[in-house]
């Protein structure tokens, strides 16, 4: 079937919306995204991202695997956890171009799914660069829905580094159960630099907060920085969280006229100092 006129894709949205998305449009179509050419570090640092593709639709209803592509080239990160990077029902076969990713990014997938052709567990997928996989556990959450999280450990240039990706529960107290279930299994690993990623789902803070039982190990939080929904984001459902304290530095949100299209999540991003922890 022949791709309709631009003029008509967005005809169904009320004239607000229209306007916001030909504006994204013109935006996009003017903004070159560079490709970067050495992905190679100099230091001891790395850069992480956490991003939720919500299936690769974006907000105007287009399931548009190339433009999460972009994104993911735009973060220019190490290691990126991903949400929603398979089909939710049926045969959960994932819905990412990995052969574009990894042209651009130098990015390849952690082989984590049981499903041929899937990326992830239940959703959750690990892309990295320079880092072999030491460990892969699938850990499978408590609740109603299928919830789950990857539990990797990665062998780096930089040293070791665990890695924990997760997307959790619509309900406060499925959430509360899968941080405790999340961090008891982190906590049965060998002790070592370790992260925890992903569309969170928790936007309070303090004791009402279902993210309250991770404080103790991952402290500090730092400051919330709000991701959802993309075209005016004001909940901070996605994080990045570190241990010991001091590993995750420079936490943002990366709000580009192609990120804010491309899913109804922005992603977030931040810098990890491996040797500073080491020398700790």
């Amino acid at each position: 079937m022949p791709a309709r006129p631009k003029s008509r894709q967005h005809a169904h949205f009320p004239a607000e919306v229209r306007g916001v998305l030909r504006r994204l449009e013109q935006a996009i179509s003017r903004r070159a995204v560079p490709r970067a050419q050495n992905h190679t570090r100099h230091d001891a640092s790395l850069v992480v991202a956490s991003y939720n593709v919500h299936r690769c639709i974006g907000i105007d209803k287009r399931f548009d695997p190339g433009r999460v592509a972009a994104v993911i080239e735009e973060l220019d990160a190490d290691i990126i956890a991903l949400q929603e990077a398979d089909r939710r029902f049926g045969h959960r076969a994932g819905l990412l171009e990995l052969g574009e990713v990894e042209r651009r990014t130098g990015l390849t997938l952690v082989q984590v799914s049981q499903v041929a052709g899937g990326h992830g567990w239940r959703g959750n997928a690990l892309l990295v660069r320079h880092a072999r996989p030491v460990s892969v556990r699938r850990l499978a959450l408590p609740g109603a829905e299928p919830r789950g999280a990857l539990i990797v450990e990665l062998d780096l240039p930089t040293g070791r580094l665990r890695v924990a990706a997760a997307h959790l529960g619509l309900l406060r107290r499925h959430r509360a159960l899968q941080t405790r279930a999340i961090l008891a299994a982190l906590q049965e690993g060998e002790a070592m630099p370790t992260l925890l990623m992903g569309d969170l789902n928790e936007w309070r803070s303090g004791v009402n907060s279902s993210l309250a039982a991770l404080k103790p190990f991952f402290a500090p939080f730092g400051p919330a920085h709000p991701s959802f929904p993309s075209r005016l984001p004001f909940m901070a459902l996605d994080r990045i969280l570190g241990h010991p304290g001091g590993l995750v530095l420079g936490r943002r949100v990366h709000d580009s006229a192609l990120a804010r299209l491309a899913s109804d999540h922005l992603p977030i991003r931040a810098r990890l100092d491996l040797a500073a922890v080491a020398a700790a």
